[in-house]
C-alpha cells in the first residue's frame, strides 16, 4: 500500500524536521510526503531549506507553498488533491513522531478492508496517552477523548476500543481511498479544530467503519503549534475560540435538530472549564467563540489578521 503522508506546517520548522526524522525510520518504507506550508513565502523558503528533497530511504519530499493561511483542513485538502494515485493518505500533525510501526500497523489494520480511516495511539513525552480516539456527544457539541491517562504500555482492547469510536485524532489519522470516495474531504471552512469530528461522524452517518490500531503509537507534542495544551489559565485566544465556535458547526453540520440543546450545554460546559477555574479571560475568549457558533461564522477568524 502506498502511503501520502500530509502535514501541514505554520512557521514550525524544527517541529516539521523532527517528524521527518522520524518518519525516514519506518519500517514501512512505501510512502511520500507531502507538506503544505501555511505560514507565508517567508515560512516556505525557511522549510525548503532545511527539508530534504528525499529522506535516507528514498521517499520523496514535496513542499507546497499554500496561498494563505488555510488552516488545518484546508491545508490537508491541498496535500490530498497533490496525491490523487495514493493508496490512502496519512493526515500527520508535525509535532508528531511516529514510532518505528506506526505507519505499518496502520496500513494493516486498513489493509483488512472493514474499515475506510484508522488512528492509533497518541502519547506525551511524559508516557501517558493523549487519545486512542474520540466519541462525539452531539447534544452537548462535546467531544470526549478514549483511553486518556493510560500509560502506553497498558494492554488495549483493540476491538472494544473500535466499537465506541465517533471519531480520530486528526493528528494520526490514516484516509483510505474508501473514506474520500464516499464522504469527502474534510470541510476546510472550519480553519482549525473540530474538523475531524465532522469528518468521522460524516463518515459514520454514510456506513463507513473507523479502524483502531494499538501498534500505531504516535509522540505527540500537544498544542506545540497553537498553545491548546497550556494550562486552562495560560491558553491563547484562537484555540479557545474555535473550539466553542467549532463544536457547535459540527451539531449544526450533522444533526441540526440537537443544536438549541447543545448551544445550552456547550455554554454551561465552557464555564465549567474555564470560569470555575477563575480563568476569566479565556472565559470570554469561549463566549465569543460560542457566539460565533450560533451566529454560524465560519472560516479564519476576522481578527486573526
Amino acid at each position: 500500500m502506498h502511503v501520502a503522508v500530509v502535514i501541514v506546517g505554520f512557521r514550525n520548522v524544527s517541529d516539521i524536521t523532527h517528524c521527518l526524522a522520524a518518519l525516514a525510520r519506518s519500517r514501512h518504507r512505501d510512502f511520500e510526503v507531502v507538506i503544505c506550508e501555511n505560514g507565508g513565502p517567508d515560512a516556505f523558503a525557511a522549510l525548503r531549506a532545511a527539508a530534504p528533497d528525499r529522506l535516507p530511504g528514498g521517499q520523496p519530499v514535496e513542499l507546497i507553498c499554500a496561498p494563505g493561511n488555510l488552516g488545518f483542513a484546508g491545508g490537508m485538502n491541498v496535500g490530498i488533491r497533490a496525491r490523487p494515485d495514493a493508496d490512502a493518505w496519512w493526515l500527520l500533525n508535525p509535532d508528531a513522531e511516529p514510532d518505528l510501526d506506526a505507519l505499518g500497523c496502520l496500513v494493516q489494520r486498513l489493509e483488512r478492508g472493514d474499515c475506510a480511516a484508522v488512528g492509533g495511539m497518541l502519547y506525551g513525552h511524559d508516557g501517558l496517552v493523549q487519545s486512542c480516539g474520540g466519541r462525539w456527544r452531539g447534544w452537548l457539541a462535546r467531544a470526549e477523548v478514549v483511553g486518556r491517562g493510560g500509560r502506553v504500555d497498558d494492554p488495549l482492547d483493540a476491538d472494544a476500543i473500535e466499537a465506541r469510536l465517533d471519531y480520530i485524532s486528526g493528528a494520526s489519522l490514516l484516509a483510505g481511498r474508501r473514506m474520500l470516495e464516499r464522504a469527502g474531504l474534510m470541510r476546510d471552512d472550519y480553519f482549525l479544530y473540530a474538523e475531524e469530528v465532522e469528518w468521522c461522524v460524516r463518515a459514520k452517518a454514510k456506513g463507513l467503519k473507523l479502524g483502531f490500531a494499538p501498534g500505531a503509537r504516535v509522540l505527540h507534542s500537544q498544542g506545540a503549534t497553537t498553545g491548546s495544551a497550556d494550562a486552562h489559565a495560560r491558553r491563547p485566544r484562537l484555540p479557545i475560540y474555535m473550539d466553542e465556535r467549532n463544536k457547535l458547526h459540527v451539531v449544526r453540520d450533522t444533526t441540526p435538530s440537537r443544536l438549541p440543546v447543545a448551544i445550552v450545554a456547550s455554554l454551561v460546559l465552557a464555564f465549567l472549564r474555564f470560569g470555575r477555574r477563575g480563568a476569566w479571560r479565556q472565559q470570554r475568549d469561549a463566549l465569543a467563540g460560542w457566539w460565533a457558533g450560533i451566529r454560524g461564522e465560519r472560516g479564519a477568524p476576522a481578527w486573526l489578521g
